[in-house]
């Protein structure tokens, strides 16, 4: 797959330059040194063409290959106009958060015409996870696998495939994102809505201009790969199917899964998926289709109706059908029977695994939608869109909170996310009353976890503005068991009696369901500053999101490791580029960016 097997420069200044951290640091496995060059490139896509960042001239941009137990560094040179982070979404960073690239939450950006390097710890990961952009919207366009490896004299704990694959999902925009999404902002209105989706960089043959550079893949009959699947798109949880061949899903966020069959897969923006694909059908070409599942019914309700595909074409000599065959098990846009039927088959490999069961905190924690009113005048008052988790809407400082914390420097974060909700209401209700709930409070909460704390939270999605959908949570630093899902309003009494204890996935993002609940656990076993939000970008850029502080334990080895020599330098109107896009006087998302 050329588009993701870009070769990744090696630089002698790299080398030299990361002496000192290899020296400082525990490597356990391989070392590996690479460079990330971002810079504008065109694309035509959709018979329009635009300039957009991308990372070695690539989109997607290259996989990293690594073996459990090896260390990355990278170092990313920004040759583009604005500031970036990278963020290495799923891996762990054991007391190292100062490479986990959480803009404004662990490091300022990247400013242009400067460099940085991450050091990458890959320890209990295997499988596949993935890197981005976590500044703004940079990520539609900055975004790529990573591939672990099992460590050597280890195996898959399946049969060795015959080949590996990978397959990119991502969105695509003909306008520039930057200045549409500082205009809708200011006006307002709802955020982008993708025009296609594409797999490996194209949207297919249902696209206009788009059948000629459909992404191929080429199997030999008999033969069974191992597809690593990412979900890179910015708003939307995809189906994804393959006609007349069904799937075995083995893993998910680098942690392996009970084998099971599907003819279909659900994942959601920042997840992996690996499956099995055995190539035992009639020679001929099938096409690989993705399509978005649409959760939503809010007033703010177009999304993007486009099936992106690419073709699986068998090798050798036969005479092929002229139209691909189409995946009819590919389920409707809004089929959540398929859509809850697939989550709750994921099990984990393990049986008895080692669940968190001495819980000292529990959260209760409510994702929403809301809306908050600026004054325009002395007698108008415009409304503008916002989330919020337990009613408080993130509010990023121009400093990062890791350096606040870790230099014990006040006035940036207050110490006071609240274990619930401020009102308990009716949150599945159908056209709740619009003060139902307060304004959302913004600020820059976050909640304080002694080392080793065992925690236990329930997402509880709300309807607040006719507004519920899925919502995929991600946390930082840590991944977590899945021990639940359902619909309604959780009830604390009967639903933990259906908590799966014994082998629940273990994962980093997972979906708060429409009208439901999402339950999880984790030891915060992880010293750091570490992000948790909604990985739909809109609502991230919209407040849904704060910050876990897992406090140092007792020794060195249970202490955050000391700061590299230099980090991105933070300065007070760094925050504000996007609004240099925008007319508007009004200053309104400076902070949620």
């Amino acid at each position: 797959m050329a588009v993701c097997a870009t070769k990744l420069l090696v630089s002698a200044f790299v080398v030299v330059g990361l002496l000192l951290l290899l020296s400082a640091s525990i490597v356990h496995g391989d070392v590996h040194y690479h460079d990330f060059v971002l810079k504008e490139k065109n694309y035509t896509r959709l018979c329009s063409t635009k300039s957009m960042l991308v990372v070695n001239d690539s989109f997607p941009g290259p996989t990293i290959y690594v073996k459990k137990g090896d260390t990355l560094y990278v170092n990313v040179h920004n040759q583009g106009g604005y500031g970036v982070t990278i963020h290495w979404h799923g891996v762990n960073q054991p007391r190292n958060p100062w490479f986990d690239g959480a803009e404004y939450v662990t490091q300022c950006n990247i400013s242009p015409g400067t460099n940085f390097t991450y050091q990458v710890l890959f320890t209990e990961e295997e499988g596949s996870l993935w890197w981005h952009a976590h500044s703004e919207w940079a990520r539609y366009s900055i975004h790529g696998l990573i591939v672990i490896h099992p460590a050597d004299g280890t195996s898959y704990p399946f049969p060795q495939p015959d080949g590996e694959k990978e397959m990119v999902l991502a969105s695509w925009y003909t306008e520039d994102v930057y200045e549409s999404i500082a205009e809708k902002l200011a006006a307002g209105s709802d955020l982008l809505v993708s025009e296609a989706y594409t797999i490996n960089g194209e949207p297919g043959d249902f696209c206009e201009c788009s059948n000629e550079t459909t992404h191929r893949w080429m199997v030999d009959y008999g033969k069974t790969y191992l597809l690593r699947l990412l979900n890179a798109g910015m708003n939307a949880e995809l189906f994804f199917a393959i006609a007349d061949h069904n799937v075995t899903v083995v893993g998910s966020d680098a942690a392996y899964l009970k084998p099971f069959s599907s003819e279909y897969i659900l994942i959601s923006p920042g997840q992996t998926i690996d499956v099995l694909v055995t190539a035992n059908q009639p020679p001929g070409r099938y096409y690989v289709a993705a399509r978005q599942y649409y959760s939503n019914m809010f007033k703010y309700s177009g999304y993007d109706h486009t099936n992106a595909t690419a073709i699986l074409e068998y090798s050798g000599n036969y005479t092929a059908p002229s139209t691909p065959v189409f995946p009819s098990g590919l389920p409707s846009y809004t089929n959540y029977k398929a859509a809850t039927g697939f989550v709750q088959s994921m099990r984990n490999i393990i049986d008895h695994v080692n669940v968190p069961m001495n819980i000292t905190t529990r959260m209760f924690i409510t994702v929403s939608l809301n809306q908050f009113m600026v004054e325009i005048n002395d007698t108008t008052e415009e409304v503008y869109p916002s989330a919020s988790v337990n009613n408080i809407s993130w509010y990023n400082p121009w400093t990062d909170v890791l350096q606040a914390y870790y230099r014990n420097v006040s006035g940036f974060y207050t110490t006071d996310f609240p274990d619930d909700p401020p009102t308990f209401f009716n949150f599945t209700q159908h056209n709740l009353p619009l003060n139902t709930t307060a304004e959302p409070e913004r600020g820059t909460k976050v909640k304080v976890l002694e080392y080793n704390e065992e925690v236990e939270i329930v997402f509880q999605n709300t309807d607040v503005m006719n507004s519920s959908e899925n919502h995929p949570m991600h946390l930082h630093g840590h991944s977590f068991y899945v021990l639940g899902t359902g619909f309604g309003i959780y009830n604390n009494e009967t639903d933990p009696l259906t908590f799966n204890l014994i082998d629940p996935p273990y994962q980093n993002t997972a979906s708060v369901p429409k009208d439901g609940w999402l339950a999880i656990r984790f030891k915060a076993s992880n010293p750091g500053v570490w992000l948790w939000h909604c990985h739909l970008d809109k609502h991230l850029t919209w407040g849904m999101n704060s910050v876990f502080i897992v406090k140092n334990g007792g020794t060195e080895d249970t202490s955050i490791r000391d700061p590299p020599g230099y980090m991105p330098p933070c300065y007070p109107d760094s925050k504000l580029r996007l609004e240099e896009f925008s007319d508007s006087d009004e200053k309104l998302y400076s902070t949620l960016m």
